[in-house]
């Protein structure tokens, strides 16, 4: 629904009445987040840790309910916007509801995986390989190597062509290695 932190952070204080808001710029599926483990230091009991999402709390379901338990054992309550459940101790329906969304988070998480790994197989059937693409075409790399050959630095090359000195080298070394491979190819 609202996939903008700008409207996040708007909208939290107004509804929820939160008195510091965190945040991380990474996936929910990384281990080390510093606004989670900010947020939980900051927490207090009786505090609520509002969240988005079940996903943004937790790598896995196992991660969420240990997560999850460890605020219940500091006092503090957990409540997620998009599923709409709170979680603390005191609720039997409340850690019942967390436990299924967590599985079902859980689960829409491992499908977004297989569809995504599906999807990179399929475009390598296609012979699409993924990656960057390359900054320069075979014509160009030929022209920079005639430019090193004939003594020009690398750092002109380098900002002639606006890129760093460490691309210059790498399409160079590049290919030195694939006119050396060519050649132990062919004797």
């Amino acid at each position: 629904m609202w996939h903008s932190l700008f409207l996040r952070s708007d909208f939290l204080p107004q509804k929820y009445d939160c008195e510091k808001i965190f945040t991380d710029h990474m996936s929910g599926s990384k281990k080390e987040r510093p606004g989670l483990k900010s947020a939980i230091e900051f927490s207090r009991p009786g505090d609520t840790i509002v969240v988005w999402r079940l996903d943004r709390l937790g790598r896995n379901m196992e991660d969420l309910i240990n997560i999850v338990n460890s605020l219940n054992n500091k006092g503090v309550s957990f409540h997620s916007l998009q599923e709409n459940i709170t979680m603390d101790k005191s609720s039997s329906t409340g850690q019942l509801m967390f436990h299924l969304f967590a599985a079902f988070a859980e689960f829409e998480r491992n499908l977004i995986l297989e569809r995504s790994a599906a999807g990179r197989e399929a475009a390598r059937a296609r012979g699409r390989l993924g990656g960057r693409p390359e900054k320069f075409s075979g014509q160009d790399i030929k022209l920079l190597k005639t430019l090193v050959d004939n003594g020009m630095p690398i750092k002109s090359i380098a900002e002639s062509w606006g890129v760093s000195r460490t691309t210059i080298y790498r399409y160079i070394n590049k290919k030195k290695k694939k006119s050396n491979s060519s050649f132990l190819n062919v004797v």
